[in-house]
This record gives C-alpha cells, structure tokens and sequence, in this order.
C-alpha cells in the first residue's frame, strides 16, 4: 500500500485492549478511567482477519499495545494467530514490563520476535509516584526474562517529564554501557493537551475540517472520549512538564560522553546514537519538535476496532460494524485502501492543533 504522498503502509500497530494495570500520571487517571464496554473490544478473531486483510495488502510488521497487552486474557493465542499469518514477518509489542517475567518465554515460543518497555524510572519510590502500581523490580524483572528468552532488540522508552525523571537521562543511558539495551527517550506527547481548556473545541474542529471533512464519503468519525481529569496531569502541567530532544541530549553527554552515530535495525522513528564501547544504543524519539512524518509507515488499530491514519489525527473509519454485520473481507480491504488514501502529510501541532479526541491509553500510542 502506498498512501497519496508515495509512502510504504507495511506496519499496523494493534490496540488489544484499553485497560493497564498501571495509572502512569501523564496517560490515565488514578481513578475512573474511562474504557470501553467489554462486547464493544474486538475479539481475537476480528483482530485475526483484519490482520490477514491487512498482510495481503502489504503490511508486514504488526506490534501489538494496549492499554497493558499483557492483562489481555490469552494474549500469547493472538500473538500465535498473528505470527501464523502468511506475510506477517514480524510480531512485537510494547509492554509496561509488569507481567513480562510471567509469559515472556510462552510469548517466544508463539512468535514474537521483539520487545518494547516503557520504563520512566530506575528509582523505586519514583516508579510508585508515576506509575501509581506495580514495582519497579517486577519490571525489571520482567526486563531479564526478556533477554533471557532471546526477545531481541530489547528497547526501553522512558517518557521524560521535567521535574519528574529528566534528572535520571544520563543514568538511563549508562545502562546501555552494560547491557545490550536500547534506551530511547520520547517527547511528552500532546494527546489531550487541549482536553477541558477553553480552545479544545474550536482546535478539534478546525483539524476535523482540514483533514477529513471533505473525504469523498463520510468513513471517518470523530471519537470523542470522556475524560476524567482527577488525579491525571491538566493540559497546562504537560506543557510544563515538556522537554525537548535536544535538552537530553545535552545533558547526556555533559554528564556522560559525547555520542557517535548509530544504526539499530527496526528502530523505527528513533533518531540513534552510541556511547563510546557501551553494547546497547541511545535513541530520541522526537515527535513534537522534529517529526518523522515524512516517514510515516504505520496505521493504528484502535481496541475498540477503528482503524487510524494518524496518531495525531482524530479521524477514525469504523471495522467493527461491517465485521460483525457479515460484510467480509473486501469491504474491510476497501476501507483500509481508502483510510491510506486520507493518511495526512504530516501533523499540525506547529499550528497549535492537537488531538483531542481519545487518550493515549485508547490509541496505543
């Protein structure tokens, strides 16, 4: 598949489920998240056709998020179904690193291939003050399965926050002097930045009406959540919280050694450096402040069963329905064919316009 501005479409990302068994600040309130009816999630054999469809249209990396993957019930059925499909040749998914230790090996054994962690601290009382759940040494537990089983390259995301964890940048990368690990360090991103100010609305609108209101034929929707604010970080608190590429990168070689340029097969939007002798790699995922647009090759499956051109992009087109209506197979080749078709260039937050429809628990990121 290629989209209107010549773009390879071969990597589905696959929301399984918009629950987690953590409530980390900047991605769900302590209490009251908002989640869909259980009958409304897609089961496994929804998700197994929309795979198939979506192979023989030309994807061929499909990684599967949550929510938390893992407290999906027979997760490892789903990733043995989608490693089992002709021309899928590579399964992977991103993972708080919680229930790891527990089907790690299973999870091998079906047919994933690889293994993303999101880690924003190595200090204990932190983890607690920013994941809410959990502990840090089950994570890190979870971590050592991983390499044990031979999920390979293990990558870990911290999502770094200031005031929270950006003092921890430099020892994050130290790890990587020790370990095979690639650590990447990711912008704060602007999901519901917007969401309860004065400026949402009009925002969300004005990106409807740029995007996709003017499509051929009114396919894509509008999801529109309802957001509990209690306990979770306001609008106003994430732009604050905000820290730039360059700034951690600063501070790494500052407080550790100057990086050297590196190239990590599957590293995705990450931007890749090394320290001098260190065995894993230093990566920067900068989507707000120098995008990989122009690169994008992914769309998004939502758990409630949308299909996304665009993370920073509201527009959605329903699979759900026509599945459970009996429609078939062609017609969900077709909505995929026309979903590619509206993928935008790039996103708009340069224009101040922000997603503000779903949370980022309820895209997978």
């Amino acid at each position: 598949m290629r989209d209107s501005f010549g773009r390879t479409i071969d990597y589905l990302r696959i929301s399984v489920t918009d629950r987690c068994n953590f409530r980390c600040v900047y991605c769900m309130p302590e209490e009251g998240a908002d989640v869909a009816p259980k009958e409304w999630i897609l089961r496994y054999e929804e998700i197994a056709t929309i795979v198939k469809v979506a192979a023989e249209l030309g994807v061929r990396k499909v990684r599967l998020t949550g929510g938390e993957p893992l407290v999906r019930k027979d997760i490892v059925q789903l990733v043995r179904m989608i490693a089992q499909t002709p021309g899928i040749t590579e399964v992977s998914m991103t993972t708080n690193g919680f229930l790891l230790a527990r089907y790690a090996h299973e999870l091998k054994e079906a047919g994933l291939t690889r293994i993303n962690i999101s880690l924003d601290t190595l200090n204990p009382e932190r983890f607690v003050r920013i994941a809410r759940r959990g502990s840090l040494q089950q994570v890190l537990e979870g971590i050592e399965a991983a390499r044990q089983v031979g999920l390979s390259p293990i990558k870990l995301n911290m999502v770094v926050m200031r005031g929270f964890n950006d003092d921890e940048v430099a020892d994050f990368a130290r790890l990587t002097l020790r370990h095979p690990y690639h650590v990447r360090f990711i912008e704060l991103m602007p999901i519901n930045w917007n969401d309860g100010s004065d400026s949402g609305e009009f925002l969300q609108q004005r990106f409807w009406n740029r995007i996709f209101a003017h499509t051929e034929e009114s396919t894509f929707q509008l999801i529109q959540a309802q957001h509990a604010s209690h306990s979770m970080l306001s609008a106003e608190e994430m732009r604050r919280l905000f820290v730039p590429v360059h700034e951690i990168r600063q501070r790494i070689e500052q407080e550790v050694s100057p990086l050297e340029p590196a190239e990590v097969i599957t590293n995705g939007p990450a931007r890749t450096f090394r320290l001098p002798g260190a065995q894993g790699t230093v990566g920067f995922i900068s989507q707000v402040t120098h995008d990989f647009c122009a690169n994008c090759n992914r769309l998004r499956l939502t758990a409630d069963g949308f299909l996304r051109p665009c993370l920073m992009a509201d527009g959605e087109v329903d699979l759900r329905a026509p599945l459970r209506e009996g429609k078939g197979e062609e017609e969900i080749r077709r909505l995929f064919l026309h979903t590619v078709a509206h993928k935008p260039e790039r996103h708009y937050l340069a224009e101040g316009i922000v997603p503000v429809g779903r949370g980022m628990s309820q895209l997978g990121g």
